[in-house]
């Protein structure tokens, strides 16, 4: 049913995921708790170290691609930013309206939002669009 190749991308994205996610949370927390910023601009701040630790993850382990990308790294770059601007804007959103409507902690409120982020919004977006390979026939027909 599920191409191996397949699976096995999806799991890589997953740990890239993971390492940016928990950079990214833990910035919020220390920018949170330990600077006092609102979580709303803690968020924004870590979301890009984050970003930065799961493009790199992405480029270079997840996504690389022996026939290239469709795509060079700046325009990469800047499909990431876009992505990484719609995915901070909804986790933002998300707990704020988790803290605010349903009264759940920010720190849980932000965990509930990126699951959703993250397997909805997130990786289809980097999987075919920022990190979208070269298909396979242009690679035959350029050879």
């Amino acid at each position: 049913m599920f191409r191996k190749k397949a699976v096995f991308t999806f799991l890589q994205a997953q740990v890239a995921a993971f390492l940016g996610g928990i950079t990214d949370y833990g910035v919020m927390i220390l920018l949170t708790e330990v600077f006092k910023l609102h979580f709303a601009f803690s968020i924004l701040i870590s979301g890009i170290v984050g970003a930065i630790v799961n493009f790199s993850i992405n480029r270079f382990w997840v996504f690389k691609n022996q026939s290239g990308y469709s795509s060079p790294i700046n325009s990469q770059l800047f499909k990431f930013a876009l992505v990484v601007l719609g995915s901070i804007s909804l986790k933002s959103f998300g707990t704020l309206i988790l803290q605010k409507v349903f009264q759940i902690d920010y720190r849980i409120g932000r965990l509930i939002t990126d699951s959703f982020v993250s397997y909805g919004f997130n990786y289809p977006l980097i999987k075919y669009w920022v990190f979208k390979a070269k298909d396979r026939q242009n690679v035959i027909e350029s050879n």
